[in-house]
């Protein structure tokens, strides 16, 4: 007996560490991101919509007060998924070519997916449910992008009832159940409901697999077509006749007290292309109410599906090796779908299948609080979003941090939890370095660096931001220039009082734009 007890401490002292500790588990990682969703429309930021599976996780996480998209839908999408900028994904603008690599309209050679990666130089179980919308080639599609199981919807958007087409160019709606071409029939499930219903039956079939998981959950919500399940629009109805002057300024002061803006941010003017409220006559003000309280209805049925999913962790033993990341692709959107005369209209009864509606400019106002313009824009109001970080025990409750964030930089962070390195080439393809820098420090609550150069453009709407500056320009607009420690709701144009500061980002600007293949916007809007 004590001989083989003397084996046994000589085996541990030359087997070392690895014998006498069981390697950590790598953790699994959720990431959830919202449609179209503006910065202020969750309650832990300034909201007066019911968000409390969100909010919990801002509660029990970090909340990253100046984080960014990509503007827009698809680019957003690329961005995230390959730690690249969209132009360097191919995918600078939508899903049709424009002429350039930049702009083919689907994800390149040249990158590779966090699914990809995690799946082949980790071993994860790879899920995806929801908004695809970075490319139709096969080669871009989930399934060929490193997931295991995929629920997906082609598309920009969706009725959230059926897949009957929204334009009236012929094209239809897509979803994909795997590598297959699925129908949603009239009948179907809210499509809010049946992404969540996929993540949650994927969970189920891998509960005995040891191997650990990636989850990318990709919500239309709250894209337009506003169509919400009527005992949620229940809810909301009556609860914006306050309108939209008087909940800005609700809004701004929730901010205020929750920090996430600072005191010297002044909250944006009205845009000018929304009426003062109580300019409007009683009709107008419940056809109104009524829009928002159909779109809140869609950012809390978003909500409460969030709330399936963390409890199907929670039942799985999953939740405490865990990391949920929540985002949204871009601000609030200013589209006024009942004038586009390229969509089907329909006028039923609003929220229902029968209706097509948007919220417009003066809600997306709204959404933005306290920036100003909306998606497509590289302003604040369209690029700035909510990053809430969620991973107990590792991740310090209702902490915050206000350094620069990217969605670029989700790639690394994804790979650093699994202890990847990005590799050179992948499957024989040699990929782009990537552009993004981890956020693993901020998590810890370490200094955080990040990157000090940050770029956008979409559509020729252009943009740097470098530490404290800014410099932003619309189509055809000349540069302005705002310095955000002191406005980053950009009311103080100081272009005119720093010319050296504009040339100087503008050239760092340009010499980007040359590096990731930016095309002057007025020379391929037409091909």
């Amino acid at each position: 007996m004590l001989r083989n007890i003397c084996y046994l401490l000589i085996a541990i002292f030359y087997m070392g560490p690895a014998f006498t500790q069981a390697p950590k588990q790598k953790p699994n990682i959720v990431i959830i991101l919202a449609d179209d969703m503006g910065f202020s429309d969750i309650g832990c930021f300034g909201s007066e919509i019911s968000t409390p599976n969100i909010d919990r996780l801002a509660r029990e996480g970090l909340k990253m007060t100046q984080f960014y998209n990509a503007g827009r839908c698809c680019p957003s999408r690329a961005a995230l998924l390959t730690g690249l900028y969209p132009h360097q994904a191919g995918v600078g603008d939508m899903v049709k070519y424009k002429g350039s690599p930049a702009y083919q309209g689907y994800l390149n050679e040249h990158s590779a997916t966090i699914a990809e990666l995690l799946k082949d130089e980790a071993g994860y179980n790879t899920i995806v449910s929801g908004k695809w919308h970075v490319g139709l080639q096969q080669s871009a599609l989930a399934y060929n992008r490193g997931f295991d199981q995929s629920f997906t919807m082609l598309n920009n958007g969706s009725s959230y009832f059926n897949s009957a087409p929204l334009y009236n160019d012929g094209s239809k709606i897509t979803f994909m159940l795997n590598d297959k071409e699925i129908t949603r029939s009239d009948t179907s499930k809210y499509l809010t409901q049946a992404i969540t219903d996929f993540a949650v039956k994927s969970l189920d079939e891998i509960k005995e697999q040891q191997k650990p998981f990636f989850m990318y959950v990709a919500y239309n919500a709250p894209h337009w077509p506003i169509q919400a399940l009527p005992e949620d629009i229940a809810k909301f109805k009556g609860q914006y006749l306050k309108g939209w002057d008087m909940l800005r300024q609700q809004r701004y002061e929730k901010q205020l007290a929750a920090g996430i803006i600072k005191k010297e941010w002044q909250l944006s003017g009205r845009d000018s292309r929304a009426p003062a409220w109580d300019s409007l006559s009683p009709e107008e003000k419940d056809k109104w109410d009524t829009r928002m309280a159909i779109y809140a209805a869609m950012v809390y049925r978003m909500d409460a599906c969030i709330g399936e999913i963390m409890s199907k962790l929670k039942q799985l033993g999953k939740d405490k090796n865990t990391i949920i990341l929540f985002a949204s692709d871009n601000g609030g959107s200013a589209d006024q779908v009942k004038s586009l005369s390229t969509v089907i209209q329909k006028n039923g009864v609003p929220g229902s299948v029968n209706s097509i509606d948007s919220y417009e400019i003066p809600w997306a106002n709204l959404s933005n609080t306290p920036f100003k313009l909306f998606k497509r824009n590289t302003h604040e109001g369209g690029i700035a979003t909510p990053l809430i970080a969620w991973y107990p025990g590792h991740i310090k409750a209702g902490s915050s941090n206000n350094s620069p964030g990217h969605l670029i930089d989700l790639m690394p962070t994804c790979l650093d939890f699994a202890g990847v390195s990005y590799p050179v080439e992948f499957k024989n393809r040699e990929l782009t370095p990537l552009a993004g820098v981890s956020l693993l420090d901020a998590f810890k609550g370490q200094p955080y660096i990040g990157n000090k150069t940050l770029f956008w453009e979409h559509e020729g709407s252009r943009a740097i931001r470098k530490g404290r500056w800014k410099l932003v320009a619309e189509i055809g607009d000349p540069w302005e220039l705002y310095d955000l420690e002191a406005d980053r709701s950009e009311i103080n144009d100081l272009a005119a009082k720093y010319p050296d500061k504009v040339k100087a980002l503008e050239t760092e600007y340009l010499a980007w734009a040359k590096k990731v293949g930016v095309v002057d916007w007025n020379t391929i809007k037409e091909l």
